[in-house]
């Protein structure tokens, strides 16, 4: 018999805001058995961090309250704990590792003194052997020189490694269960490979059992034996990893898998149309009724049950009553993608449309010292295509893009534009003309957009400035024209940025964009702040406006499954350099350079069986500073094939097969 460790049990958590009152979580039944991993996924807004901050009674007093319900840890309802008795439980017994660990940690204090704190709070032991023992868990989280890293500060450490600190935190008291909250979502990829390896390390040695609260289900089918699903407060499907991605009955679960981009194949994302319900005034009946597209009458009347499909697999669908229709599963939804995208021709045919001549951009940081973010780049985007620019964070992708629109003047090097060099045009008139037909899409559609300007107002801002409209009638038009394009309607023109969701945010971001008729786009990192279905939303529509108007883009992002599914040619850039450069299907098929192999090792797959068997190839320590980069490869000091010669040349640019170039010593 498994022993249940911690149980929730009907769960009714609201939170009182000047709007009314907001039912957050709304009836949560789960349980966590002993060694096991649990993973909740679901929308931004669906309670999972409520919920597991529940368990932890880390709510805010003054405007939070746990209506009813009851929370069981080893028999004991938590509920009813006052905070001095919670105080014993945390850190001890239950334990969280927070989503982002610079805020989780204390600036003012050494790493060592934070893991110490926990220990000496707990175990009664002396500062010396609490010394003894965060040296160890800092070991054991990987953390190498721990002796002397102990008396360093949170900002010394890079954001992968302040993450094992956060753990190794979490761990100082050997808790019975770990609430992991999105720990890897701030990480690059390479980053999170090894969390994620870490975690289940420690799982297998100490046997912790652990809820995991993750949007990407890639790192579900990684880590998780079991899976709950959340929406609008509400869990709806639960069951074992492998019957809830194999056999989903819940249309939100299907339409969650149909968002995640297929590494195999390039089908149109199947988006999850419109937004969650607002929980101040929840539906009567199925919250998910409003967007699914196969609601029956009884799902706007009543709220369904749990259907039971298996001992442990259940879902809250009307779909699974004896009476309802038999539907399949809407994979049909998912179509491949011929009229999406750019058409493949060979590149001979194809026109240039902006060509990048050894760019560089260093920064000046004091000291004598200069930062190389962007060192000697070179490529060519032609005319209609998606170039894709993926790599670790801090290695020059978003800077080459910001030096490309001119936010930042180049150090070296020179952008073509139409055959027109863009840093020798220096009139305000041709650069007014440069900043019309070339635009940005940010990665943080709050801070680009002017929360005191209404969103008519923030699209109209490119029309005002270049002329394009005479009347108040024609800007107007302008305006609802463009709004549709994106998704939205004419009722929007009047609100301001504060009144939109993050995926709505993004879609005006896009339509401003859009207003002064662009030729070429920088989406630098469009999407990396959206959950995973409006994420679909969002690169469909960049997709949809490629073909409609004609657009080319260079879309920055680290999540390379997506890069994979909107791009025509991906670029890998590494430490200020392109290592590798080729068609996404030939990079993908075959990755020739040992960064870009390691890159998409890493990738989780939202495939559990897949997960499960893969090869990882981990790369260890972290990214050079770019202040002072190795000799010779930038790479070297991660790559498992380095060789005496890495140390002392630096590696050509090669055509290693045709239109496929890398910049390895392997290939010469």
């Amino acid at each position: 018999m498994v022993e249940k460790l911690l149980e929730v049990k009907d769960l009714h958590v609201s939170f009182h805001t000047y709007a009314g009152k907001v039912q957050a979580v709304r009836g949560v039944n789960l349980y966590l058995n002993k060694g096991e991993t649990l993973a909740i996924v679901g929308e931004s807004g669906s309670g999972k961090s409520v919920t597991s901050k529940s368990i932890m009674k880390l709510l805010p007093a003054q405007s939070a309250k746990i209506e009813s319900g009851q929370i069981l840890f080893e028999g004991k309802d938590l509920v009813g704990f006052s905070e001095g008795e919670m105080e014993r439980i945390r850190g001890k017994e239950i334990s969280m590792i927070f989503q982002d660990p610079m805020t989780a940690l204390n600036p003012t204090m050494t790493v060592g003194k934070q893991i110490a704190e926990s220990i000496m709070t707990h175990q009664q032991v002396h500062k010396k052997e609490a010394q003894q023992k965060t040296v160890e868990l800092l070991k054991m989280v990987g953390i190498p020189n721990p002796e002397i890293r102990l008396h360093q500060y949170p900002h010394q450490f890079s954001g992968g490694m302040r993450q094992r600190v956060v753990i190794a935190i979490a761990l100082a008291c050997s808790p019975k269960v770990i609430i992991a909250d999105e720990p890897t979502t701030a990480l690059d990829v390479t980053i999170q490979a090894q969390i994620l390896d870490l975690m289940k390390d420690i799982q297998k040695k100490m046997g912790t059992s652990i809820i995991i609260i993750t949007h990407d289900l890639g790192v579900v089918a990684n880590i998780a034996d079991r899976v709950a699903v959340m929406y609008a407060g509400k869990i709806i499907e639960t069951g074992k990893v492998e019957e809830v991605f194999y056999n989903p009955q819940h249309p939100y679960t299907w339409g969650l898998l149909g968002s995640m981009p297929n590494m195999e194949t390039k089908e149109e994302l199947a988006a999850i149309p419109g937004t969650p319900p607002d929980l101040i005034d929840p539906p009567k009946g199925d919250p998910f009724a409003e967007r699914n597209d196969h609601a029956l009458k009884i799902d706007y009347l009543r709220e369904p049950p749990m259907f039971k499909l298996s001992e442990t697999h259940y879902a809250a669908t009307w779909l699974l009553h004896e009476k309802a229709p038999k539907i399949e599963r809407t994979a049909s939804v998912r179509r491949p993608l011929k009229a999406i995208g750019m058409k493949k021709t060979p590149e001979k045919q194809l026109e240039p449309l902006i060509e990048i001549k050894h760019l560089k951009k260093y920064f000046h940081t004091g000291k004598k010292e200069v930062l190389k973010a962007v060192d000697d780049v070179s490529f060519t985007i032609f005319k209609g295509e998606t170039l894709g620019l993926v790599g670790e964070s801090g290695c020059g992708k978003s800077t080459t893009g910001r030096t490309i629109m001119q936010l930042y003047e180049a150090t070296g090097g020179e952008v073509l534009f139409h055959n027109k060099k863009v840093h020798e045009q220096k009139s305000s008139s041709q650069l007014k003309e440069f900043n019309r037909k070339v635009q940005m899409i940010f990665q943080d559609p709050y801070s680009s957009l002017n929360p005191r300007k209404t969103v008519a107002d923030i699209i109209a801002e490119g029309l005002d400035i270049h002329g394009l409209v005479t009347t108040k009638k024609e800007r107007q038009d302008r305006i609802y024209r463009l709004l549709e394009t994106v998704g939205l309607n004419k009722d929007h023109a009047g609100r301001y940025p504060h009144e939109f969701s993050g995926g709505q945010r993004q879609r005006i971001g896009i339509a401003r964009a859009l207003a002064v008729e662009p030729e070429f786009i920088i989406a630098d990192e469009p999407i990396s702040a959206l959950d995973v279905s409006i994420q679909a939303q969002v690169v469909n529509l960049l997709k949809k406006l490629q073909t409609d108007k004609g657009l080319t883009y260079l879309f920055i992002a680290h999540d390379l499954s997506m890069v994979k599914h909107i791009s025509d040619r991906v670029g890998v850039m590494y430490l200020g350099g392109i290592v590798e450069l080729a068609s996404s299907d030939d990079l993908y098929a075959e990755p020739l350079h040992p960064y870009t192999q390691a890159l998409l090792s890493a990738v989780p797959v939202p495939d559990p069986l897949v997960e499960k068997q893969r090869e990882r190839i981990i790369l260890q320590g972290d990214l050079p500073s770019p202040s002072n980069p190795p000799s010779g490869c930038r790479f070297r000091t991660r790559c498992p094939m380095a060789t005496e010669r890495c140390s002392q040349e630096m590696p050509v640019w090669k055509e290693a097969k045709p239109h496929h170039w890398v910049a390895c010593h392997l290939f010469d």
